[in-house]
């Protein structure tokens, strides 16, 4: 059966506001990662200090505090509304790359190897050129080991309509993105 893949958090379903993506993306990426840490400390009989995620989590800390120690509340702020900026941008770029777009789930319950298909493209030539290949995001799916100046295009992989900057632009007004993107997805 063809089964967009919701149930991971990083998956963009048909008529989903991004809005609602980056909370899915963010909150669900971050409770998995805590999950899978967990599972391999207690796997690997280790003590919860060793717990990697309590590390990062004191490290990200520290690295805030001592902003706002060396260089006060309102750099603090500035740091983190730009970090913020940094993740859902991201996670704006992950959102255009595989809206509605789904994998094949098996009979062993795994889904299918991704491939050239299961990822939006823009082939443009600035956009290639200025965001270092992210354009061929199909190619990068499916080969994942190939650096990125040899990312090719392929003609199997759904297409958006515009550049990277205008596709991203339009998620963030969903009426307009549903009505421009949906009647595209394969």
């Amino acid at each position: 059966r063809n089964v967009a893949t919701d149930k991971d958090p990083a998956s963009a379903v048909k008529g989903q506001w991004v809005y609602h993506f980056w909370f899915q993306s963010v909150v669900g990426s971050w409770t998995s990662a805590w999950n899978l840490e967990k599972a391999r400390v207690e796997k690997k009989g280790l003590r919860w200090w060793e717990n990697e995620m309590i590390h990062f989590s004191l490290i990200q800390s520290g690295l805030v505090g001592a902003i706002y120690l060396i260089f006060g509340l309102s750099s603090m702020i500035g740091f983190c509304i730009a970090a913020t900026i940094g993740f859902l941008t991201l996670e704006t770029i992950n959102y255009v790359e595989h809206y509605g777009l789904r994998r094949e789930l098996l009979e062993n319950g795994k889904y299918e190897r991704v491939q050239p298909h299961h990822s939006w493209n823009c082939n443009r030539e600035i956009g290639r050129i200025l965001l270092f290949e992210l354009t061929r995001h199909s190619d990068h799916h499916a080969y994942p080991n190939r650096p990125y100046q040899l990312l090719r295009h392929h003609d199997n992989a759904p297409e958006l309509p515009a550049g990277y900057p205008a596709m991203v632009l339009l998620s963030l007004l969903p009426p307009l993105w549903f009505r421009v993107m949906d009647h595209r997805i394969p």
